[in-house]
């Protein structure tokens, strides 16, 4: 397993849109298990594999919300291969986001509560359920990078400037690396 580089704004992969996987080979769960290892050592809860360079519909989410006897988070991986949002929900909710592609920038953003997904894990079978709270923010989040689309898009012009504005800032005084 390694550590791989995450694409950060403004490079262009990060607005491709990603191309199905059709393989389901070693390579594959190699690349899975790369991310999953990036991910945690980022620290975040979800990452595309557009983040890491690779323009294929593969996510893979780790939400860490319950904790072990000694307060340590249990690793909960799951992997979604070419996912789709067959339904959502009417009821938008708000949720602050973030992004490893756009470091320590948060902005609260609207999606739907509820969704019906499909995907594929990392033997190829389909799964098909009803998701809901921080899973379905989180799964829309990364599906929205495989379309090319980032957290800020669902912001207003006004807040969008203002968080690259201070991205920017961050990065010229040494305050955020990359």
């Amino acid at each position: 397993m390694a550590i791989l580089p995450i694409v950060c704004i403004p490079d262009p992969i990060l607005r491709e849109i990603s191309t199905p996987v059709e393989t389901f080979d070693a390579e594959l769960k190699t690349l899975i298990a790369d991310m999953f290892e990036t991910m945690y050592d980022a620290p975040g809860i979800g990452l595309a594999a557009v983040q890491v360079g690779v323009a294929k519909r593969l996510l893979v989410i780790d939400l860490q919300e319950e904790e072990d006897e000694e307060g340590k988070p249990i690793k909960d991986p799951r992997v979604f291969i070419n996912p789709e949002v067959l339904e959502e929900s009417g009821t938008m909710v708000p949720y602050k986001e973030g992004c490893l592609s756009i470091p320590e920038q948060y902005a609260e953003v609207l999606r739907p509560d509820r969704i019906k997904a499909r995907w594929q894990d990392a033997e190829g079978k389909t799964h098909e359920y009803e998701i809901t709270g921080l899973l379905a923010v989180c799964l829309q989040h990364e599906i929205d990078h495989l379309n090319g689309v980032l957290f800020i898009d669902h912001l207003s012009r006004l807040k969008r400037e203002m968080l690259l504005k201070k991205l920017a800032k961050g990065r010229k005084d040494g305050s955020i690396t990359m």
